[in-house]
């Protein structure tokens, strides 16, 4: 009942609504090409804050709009290289509906024209001859598929807007560390689009059977649920045949509230932060029960409340049981500080009720403070990022995690349980010494040990056994890095990393699993990060792709990772090989 009387009220909104996108699903390569043109125009973008994804379609072409006709901080036309021209193209076709019709211009010589007749012999201005709808396909398929380059089938009218896609991932490869070889089997549908342009949706099904490198398999027997197989950032997976086997389902309703709130209900993930990993809120788990408002006032000030209801995977089913639940209460702060500096400010709460606490409604009041007048122990977190966006050609970024912090034990600098928290810097410079195209990322993250973890699985910052942060938990430190070269329809990535990570023997809580209980913990002081059994990790991840068709991609991949752990049965090295064709599917990262 909950659930409908949500629904319901998102339908009476919609009645009030202004015109309303879906979002773009968060996948990495994408959002690297946004965030590219955020800092290529010098200044944040007007319609979003990119610190909080993921970014509605409507805003993105706004960004585009502002890169072809405005100019940076300088007064000088934002440079556009052949390639940056291929892709604002490309976000223009896949998000068609949004954008606007182009102008193809042509230079008239003083000769008669079809429609009218020059009157200045000497004049060979630009004249305007037509305008091209955004998307258009030169050769659709029977007179109804692919009428657009980027939907399979698509219809938009004044009253309805409807886009439909297949989805399919397949994919073979080799890891030296495991006797069968890897695959990817993914079949699934996309639908998306909008009812009267005041209440959008969107719905991602897919069927998937995956063998994942041994890394990744030995990574399911810590985080996996306590019956079954294991998929990172999935939730319910099944055995089949060495594969896991799952299906991926998400889903929301989303419409504009009194012109400047947003509202979204429905299943999916969230992501705050501008890095590789969040340590605030990731899409490392599995997608979730939301309802999600964003307000914003001008472009200085985005703030987001999120509302979610989350599972307890630790708990072993047993007949008809279901998975207990829990919820968490966040709120989010973006402010423009200038043009070019951002800040947030973050808070969360988990916690256990048999339903959700009304309490945690409360958009604008502190959640410590609710947990306090509640007489609960709900888990508390509080933090802030930063990013700065320099010179049309670096964004400096990052975020400080606290998770019950005790100033008088910092100071007392004894290595206290207490001083949980989690940091992270990092640095995007794009066109590389003058190289177009050529985009290096790099960032530090680190966790202290118990960071995130509570007195039970009804509290932890975990959803079906997985972090909501980075998916290495706590007690680490890392150091990752991408490079990222592309020319039009070829794109080099590359993926390294070194991380290190204290874990935990049998019966032992150095304090790198969020899944165990604090109170289980060790020692209270002397507590340093790294601590347990030390295993460090060094990752190269090397991806070469070629885009065919809109969203058609052919990918070949080679990743080498090399473990090394005190407890020597853990230390191995692994290569994977693999090859695989994407089509509107996203790509998956393995980093772990």
């Amino acid at each position: 009942m909950r659930y409908l009387y949500c629904l319901a009220c998102l339908l009476l909104l919609s009645t009030l609504a202004q015109a309303q996108s879906s979002f773009v699903p968060l996948n990495q390569d994408y959002y690297h090409l946004i965030d590219r043109y955020e800092i290529r125009q010098g200044r944040w973008a007007d319609k979003f804050h990119s610190t909080v994804k993921p970014y509605n379609r409507q805003a993105i072409m706004q960004l585009v709009d502002t890169l072809e006709t405005g100019t940076d901080d300088y007064g000088v036309g934002t440079y556009l290289s052949p390639t940056d021209k291929f892709n604002i193209n490309y976000l223009r076709d896949d998000s068609w509906e949004w954008a606007s019709p182009q102008p193809v211009r042509a230079l008239f010589p003083p000769v008669a024209v079809a429609f009218g007749r020059s009157t200045d012999s000497t004049a060979t201005q630009p004249v305007i001859l037509r305008y091209d709808e955004p998307g258009d396909s030169q050769r659709p398929l029977f007179g109804y598929f692919y009428r657009k380059k980027a939907d399979f089938f698509s219809v938009k009218n004044d009253d309805f807007d409807l886009h439909i896609n297949p989805v399919v991932y397949v994919g073979f490869g080799k890891d030296q560390a495991l006797s069968s070889s890897m695959y990817t089997n993914t079949r699934g549908v996309e639908v998306r689009g909008s009812i009267g342009k005041k209440l959008g949706f969107y719905s991602y099904f897919a069927d998937n059977q995956v063998v994942y490198p041994r890394y990744i398999q030995d990574y399911g027997k810590q985080y996996g649920l306590a019956a079954g197989g294991f998929a990172p950032g999935q939730g319910v997976v099944k055995t089949f045949n060495s594969a896991a086997d799952f299906i991926e389902a998400r889903g929301y309703f989303t419409v504009n509230a009194l012109k400047i709130i947003n509202i979204q209900f429905g299943h999916d993930r969230n992501f705050f932060g501008n890095g590789l990993r969040s340590l605030l809120l990731s899409d490392n788990a599995a997608p979730y029960l939301f309802l999600k408002f964003s307000t914003r006032f001008g472009k200085r000030f985005q703030y987001t409340n999120l509302f979610a209801e989350l599972q307890n995977g630790q708990v072993v089913l047993s007949g008809l049981n279901l998975f207990p639940q829990k919820f968490t209460a966040m709120h989010h702060l973006s402010v423009n500080l200038s043009r070019r500096v951002n800040i947030g400010l973050f808070e969360a709460e988990v916690f256990s009720r048999d339903k959700f606490d009304i309490n945690y409604l409360n958009p604008v009041i502190l959640y410590r403070y609710v947990e306090s007048s509640r007489g609960s122990a709900d888990n508390a977190f509080v933090g802030v990022d930063l990013k700065v966006n320099a010179a049309q050609h670096f964004l400096f970024y990052g975020q400080l995690m606290l998770d019950e912090f005790l100033i008088k034990e910092v100071r007392a600098a004894n290595g206290s349980w207490t001083n949980k928290f989690a940091a992270q810097l990092g640095l995007k410079y794009i066109d590389v010494a003058g190289i177009p195209n050529l985009d290096l990322q790099g960032e530090f993250n680190v966790a202290r040990p118990y960071t995130y973890s509570h007195k039970s699985g009804q509290t932890n910052y975990v959803h079906y056994n997985q972090p909501l942060a980075t998916p290495l938990g706590a007690n680490f430190m890392e150091g990752l890095g991408t490079l990222r070269f592309q020319r039009q329809r070829l794109t080099v990535n590359g993926t390294f990393g070194v991380m290190m990570k204290g874990t935990d023997p049998p019966n032992r809580n150095y304090g790198g699993n969020p899944l165990l209980d604090y109170e289980d913990r060790l020692r209270d002081y002397n507590n340093t990060i790294g601590q347990g059994r030390k295993v460090i990790t060094t990752y190269s991840d090397v991806r070469l792709t070629y885009m065919l068709k809109h969203n058609l991609f052919l990918e070949g991949r080679f990743l080498n990772r090399q473990q090394s752990s005190q407890y020597v049965p853990d230390s191995y090295n692994t290569n994977v090989f693999n090859f695989a064709v994407r089509w509107n599917a996203p790509y998956r990262s393995w980093v772990f």
